[in-house]
């Protein structure tokens, strides 16, 4: 008996100590990892909400830019030809130029509609036109109207022939004219 009572006064210390060694690991341990997630959270979520309130405190800035390249888009609209098709824009260019050349007394014998040219997010509207002209002022005017104007329209050729070499008044021109849109 005195051995049990001795083995039993050497094993309480030791599952005491044992008891404490588990204790410290699965308890304390956990808590302190727990604690420690818990604290890397809120640093991480005082950081978001840094972010946060500096991206609220930019959206002025943010709204004049926005509304400066909004104004930039409508000036850059202006300068192309309206269309939500290829075939609308052509339209409205051989419309365009139709009005300049009558105004200018001029009649047109033939319009023809030329494929589209990809350039980047714009489409070149391509038209060719047999016109005739009663005279070289009128030749003058009609592409001083067209190569001054907005919504941009170029003259990629220019053929001026004589209609009749007796007499040199009437004139017979073919224009290939180009403009760009944003159309599909």
């Amino acid at each position: 008996m005195e051995q049990r009572s001795r083995l039993l006064k050497l094993a309480i210390p030791v599952i005491a100590v044992l008891f404490i060694l588990v204790a410290y690991q699965y308890g304390y341990e956990r808590i302190e990892a727990e604690m420690s997630l818990s604290r890397e959270m809120q640093m991480m979520k005082g950081r978001t909400l840094e972010k946060y309130i500096n991206v609220i405190a930019e959206k002025p800035l943010i709204e004049a830019r926005l509304a400066s390249v909004r104004e930039q888009r409508k000036a850059d609209d202006a300068k192309t030809i309206e269309g939500q098709t290829y075939s609308l824009s052509a339209n409205t260019l051989e419309d365009i130029v139709r009005g300049i050349i009558t105004g200018r007394g001029g009649s047109i014998s033939s319009e023809r509609v030329e494929k589209p040219e990809d350039l980047g997010a714009f489409k070149v509207v391509n038209v060719s036109m047999d016109v005739a002209l009663p005279d070289t002022r009128a030749l003058s005017d009609v592409v001083y109207s067209i190569e001054t104007r907005t919504p941009y329209i170029v003259i990629r050729e220019l053929d001026v022939r004589v209609r009749n070499a007796r007499e040199p008044k009437e004139l017979m021109v073919k224009l290939k004219i180009a403009a760009l849109t944003g159309g599909k």
